[in-house]
């Protein structure tokens, strides 16, 4: 993974590790179930973001190299499984 990529991926990971904290807290201190929904909805998102990012530069670099070396098929076969995955 590109340095940047993975800097944003940790980025990422780690705030959405923050808000998972806060859910908990909301959860265990009662808070109102709609604002717990939300909290939730926003890491999902985050994580959705950190997973496209991370399919991205499998895409980019780990499918290309592949190619090149010529045992592109395999990799071909991951992407449509982590697709079929992501679409469900």
């Amino acid at each position: 993974m590109v340095q940047e990529d993975k800097k944003r991926v940790l980025n990422l990971l780690k705030t959405a590790r923050g808000q998972v904290e806060g859910i908990i807290r909301m959860v265990e201190d009662d808070r109102y179930c709609v604002d717990i929904s939300k909290q939730i909805l926003s890491v999902q998102a985050l994580l959705k973001k950190a997973n496209l990012t991370t399919i991205d530069q499998h895409i980019r670099h780990c499918v290309q190299e592949a190619f090149a070396h010529g045992n592109g098929e395999e990799k071909i076969d991951e992407v449509i499984e982590l697709i079929n995955k992501y679409a469900k």
